[in-house]
This record gives structure tokens, C-alpha cells and sequence, in this order.
């Protein structure tokens, strides 16, 4: 087996809080703006932005410099492409996410010196990036996968720790952070004044 990379280190740190992640896809400048204020605001310290055109830069630039100032950092999202990773570099992103798991992709994010989390779905993916030297992981989408599927890969992979991104709430987040999830990550949630309350107390 691969020993870990350093990338296991500055996750371990990142996500040693809160164990809940926002994820602002699409929102523009001033949106984003807001709604990474309400998590940072209520206690939720990791978001990320995914970078997918020219206006989610702008807005990655914007969130990143807000977020230096509280002395956080914030991540770019949905890096499926190498030439992504110096965009978002320049964008100001501390780490990247990506979809699934592309050792190219990897390869670049290690080239830059950058942390990086590629998305999994199977056992086969996760021993792909277990080799590869990652021991943390998005597994995507969390929702098809459901939480049986998290206490059931524990037993093969019990180093991998992984965030669960895709259609979590404060709804259904519970079920997954129960099921030995390290994060749980929301999106759409922190715009529903319903939801900040219960958000809320799966921080506490």
C-alpha cells in the first residue's frame, strides 16, 4: 500500500472542526458572497466554489479574499481538467475537489503543490486512490450511494475518511455523518432560513 500523501495531513487539519462543508455551485460574485458569509457566520469554515466558467473564477477570486481574511481558506470545485488547476491557483483556492478520480488530474494538483479531493463511487475507486497515495476522498453523489454504503466500505478502507457531497441537507445530513461520514457537504440548504437552525445544531 502507498503511504499517505502530505495531502492527508492538511485535510486532517482542515476538517478537524465543523463536520459540515458549503458548496456554492453557480451562484455568481455577490451570491456567493452572501451565502459563504452565512456558512462561515454559523460556523461552517470549509466552502468550496466550483469552477466551471469565467464567472465562477470571479466569484472563487472574491470568496477566497473574503475568506483570507477570517484567515480561512476555501477550495475549487469540479476540477476535471489539469489545465484547472493553475486557474485556480491563481483564483486564490487553498484545495481542489473534483467529481471523480482522475490520476492525471491528481498528478497535477501534486505538480502545483496543491491538496487535492477527487470524488469516488465503487471499492475500485477508492483502492485506485488508496494507491495513489489519498486516504481522503469525495464520495459522489452521496444520495444514490446512500449511507449504508459508507459503514459498508469502512471494512476494506478503514484509513479513508471521506466527505459525502450531493443533494445533502439538514434534512438527511445526520444519516450520513451516523454512518461514519468525516463531512457532509450542503449546498442550496444554507439559502433556506428553515434549514440554518438545524444546520446549526449538527455543528454542535
Amino acid at each position: 500500500m502507498t503511504p499517505p500523501s502530505d495531502d492527508t495531513a492538511f485535510f486532517d487539519e482542515t476538517f478537524a472542526g465543523a463536520p459540515l462543508m458549503a458548496i456554492l455551485r453557480g451562484m455568481g460574485r455577490e451570491r456567493s458572497l452572501a451565502l459563504a458569509t452565512t456558512a462561515w457566520d454559523l460556523g461552517i469554515s470549509s466552502v468550496e466554489v466550483p469552477l466551471q466558467t469565467p464567472d465562477d473564477e470571479e466569484a472563487l477570486r472574491a470568496v477566497a479574499a473574503a475568506a483570507t481574511e477570517r484567515g480561512l481558506s476555501v477550495c475549487a470545485g469540479t476540477i476535471v481538467d489539469p489545465a484547472q488547476v493553475p486557474v485556480a491557483l491563481a483564483a486564490g483556492a487553498r484545495y481542489l475537489v473534483s467529481p471523480g478520480l482522475d490520476p492525471a488530474v491528481v498528478a497535477a494538483a501534486r505538480e502545483h503543490g496543491i491538496p487535492i479531493l477527487p470524488g469516488v463511487a465503487t471499492p475500485s475507486e477508492v483502492q485506485r486512490a488508496v494507491a495513489l497515495g489519498l486516504r481522503w476522498l469525495k464520495a459522489f453523489p452521496a444520495t444514490w450511494l446512500g449511507p449504508a454504503w459508507f459503514r459498508v466500505i469502512r471494512g476494506p478502507f478503514p484509513d479513508v475518511r471521506f466527505v459525502a457531497t450531493g443533494g445533502l441537507d439538514a434534512g438527511n445530513a445526520a444519516e450520513f455523518l451516523d454512518a461514519g461520514v468525516r463531512v457532509a457537504a450542503v449546498g442550496s440548504a444554507l439559502e433556506d432560513a428553515s434549514q440554518l437552525p438545524r444546520l446549526a445544531r449538527l455543528l454542535r
